[in-house]
């Protein structure tokens, strides 16, 4: 029963997300707002929208391993299995934008989130620093995007006036949309937090075990679904800046309203400081030298983004289950993997650059 209303959760997080999505992109067109901002907020951060809705419940219903398990999980799974999945569908042009501006806001909302845990705690200053910034993030993206929009207004014409008569007969339905959606993914996160929990206490594993695998998994789906669509139809930059927004969001936004209403400020355990929040920061650092160099993320990267994605994800089940053979595997991944992927990509790297010179 408890693994039914545990998919059941996931199923309701996902319609909300899509009805709310849908929805507030048909209003913020209605009203004109900016095309670059739509697709840079209200579809990545509305794929993020049941991880808001998970990370609030459960901040306000005083379990803040599952809150701060779920942002740091989803993180490292929309770069290492999303981007990895749609890399082997197609290689995924990185836009000069991503990597100028929106990866470098991503490592550095990371490397903040983990200094600001280093002492065990988000506290209510520090989820409204977080929030500041991420109100800075938008401002900047409204200010970047007027000239662009101003120039596609003008260029409508006639038909972009017919355009908005269009969508203005469906502003009700929107509306709807938007508020059903909003109810799917309060019910939805409820029926997660509490459905999970229950999980981790009949498994006998921790709940930031569970907020790192199975409700990141879970609330990451609207992005994969997007992702996977997006790489297949060959919206690459889509794809990509979905995951990158996405990220942002989850730090900036999610951490700052969760750190900010939790009662006595978000606790972060000593293994989500000292193992899960830095392999997260490494995750998004790794995304610049990848993205940088060839602009690319090739086939054989995606692989191995996937194969770090299983690496994390056994690594946690070794943990939990106080296996034997989690020291070795540390080791091994922490001496010879991760250094011979890093040698790896400055070598292509080196070899791109090489071959741009001449």
């Amino acid at each position: 029963m408890t693994a039914a209303l545990l998919l059941l959760g996931i199923f309701l997080l996902v319609l909300g997300a899509e009805l709310l999505v849908r929805g507030a992109s048909s209003v913020a067109f209605r009203f004109r707002v900016p095309p670059l901002i739509v697709g840079l907020t209200i579809v990545a951060f509305g794929t993020s929208a049941p991880e808001l809705a998970v990370s609030t419940e459960a901040a306000l219903s005083g379990q803040p391993d599952v809150a701060v398990g779920n942002v740091v999980g989803s993180n490292i799974f929309n770069v290492l299995l999303i981007l990895g999945l749609s890399a082997l569908l197609v290689p995924l042009r990185i836009s000069a934008r991503l990597i100028r501006i929106d990866v470098p806001v991503m490592i550095a909302a990371s490397t903040v989130v983990l200094a600001m845990a280093w002492n065990g705690t988000l506290g209510r200053l520090e989820g409204l620093l977080l929030l500041g910034g991420f109100v800075a993030y938008l401002a900047y993206l409204y200010v970047g995007g007027r000239s662009i929009a101003e120039a596609a207004v003008g260029a409508e014409g006639v038909e972009g006036t017919d355009r908005s008569t269009d969508v203005s007969a469906g502003l009700a339905r929107n509306i709807v949309a938007i508020v059903a959606g909003l109810g799917l993914l309060v019910f939805g996160s409820r029926l997660l937090v509490v459905s999970a929990s229950d999980v981790a206490t009949q498994l006998g594993v921790s709940e930031l075990m569970i907020g790192l695998t199975i409700v990141a998994a879970g609330t990451s789906l609207p992005e994969l679904a997007t992702s996977i669509v997006a790489a297949a139809r060959g919206e690459r930059d889509i794809a990509v800046g979905n995951v990158v927004g996405s990220n942002i969001f989850n730090l900036l936004a999610i951490l700052g309203v969760a750190a900010t209403i939790a009662p006595d400020g978000l606790a972060a355990s000593p293994a989500a400081v000292t193992f899960d929040i830095p392999v997260m920061t490494a995750v998004a650092v790794l995304c610049l030298p990848v993205f940088f160099f060839g602009g690319e993320i090739a086939r054989w990267q995606g692989g191995v983004f996937l194969g770090y994605y299983v690496a994390y994800t056994v690594y946690l089940a070794l943990d939990a289950t106080d296996h034997g053979a989690l020291p070795e595997f540390g080791d091994a991944m922490l001496f010879f993997v991760i250094p011979l992927t890093l040698l790896t990509l400055m070598v292509i790297a080196l070899r791109d650059r090489s071959g741009d010179d001449s």
